[in-house]
């Protein structure tokens, strides 16, 4: 077989088209599918029967149809995209993170808001009023988280280290801004309340 030119060692002939010269080539593959040595044979008869049509092609001999594909080609891949911020993130924070839509910001934001108010507002109650307004903010969070994924335990969790975390943060806060709020007659409670809030809202916002 060494003997043959590339054309018979497919068997077409040298005016088969291209076509045909694809068919013998599969052809004999399934065929010789076993044999490693025969299948690299004819890989490269087909290749020396591509590379002198197109060296046909280019003294204008032949005219070889558009889809065929040079051995020495190869398509190029896409350019990568660069991958998010969200991408690049531990597989643990995205499983935490949440795309919220507008609704899921802005509804437990005016939830949120509501409750601020109260607890600026209306402080003739004192500590009971916060610790209600509290109280209707943490089932607004859970409701919230757990609305997403239906998953209450999650929910039930997040929102209680959102809520510890929050009164700490807030008392912290709270006690750093009293002199650059004391126009707002705030106490450090109702301080640190509306910024327990303003967590609650993004744990529930963007958290799932």
């Amino acid at each position: 077989m060494s003997d043959q030119n590339p054309y018979e060692k497919l068997g077409v002939s040298e005016e088969a088209s291209f076509d045909e010269i694809q068919d013998a080539r599969n052809r004999l593959f399934e065929q010789h599918s076993s044999d490693a040595k025969h299948l690299e044979v004819i890989e490269a008869a087909y290749d020396a029967i591509l590379m002198d049509r197109l060296r046909m092609r280019q003294e204008g001999k032949i005219k070889v149809p558009e889809r065929i594909r040079f051995p020495e080609l190869r398509v190029q891949s896409p350019p990568k995209e660069s991958p998010t911020p969200r991408e690049q993130s531990p597989a643990w924070l995205q499983r935490m993170l949440d795309q919220p839509t507008p609704a899921d910001i802005f509804l437990p934001g005016a939830w949120f808001l509501g409750l601020s108010s109260i607890s600026v507002f209306y402080p003739e109650g004192g500590d009971q009023v916060l610790q209600l307004a509290l109280v209707v903010g943490v089932g607004t969070t859970i409701y919230f988280l757990n609305r997403k994924e239906s998953k209450f335990g999650r929910a039930v969790l997040f929102t209680l280290v959102s809520l510890i975390i929050g009164l700490i943060a807030g008392g912290l806060v709270a006690g750093w801004l009293s002199p650059q709020i004391s126009f707002l007659n705030l106490s450090s409670n109702q301080s640190s309340t509306v910024l327990t809030f303003i967590l609650l809202w993004l744990v529930s916002s963007f958290l799932r």
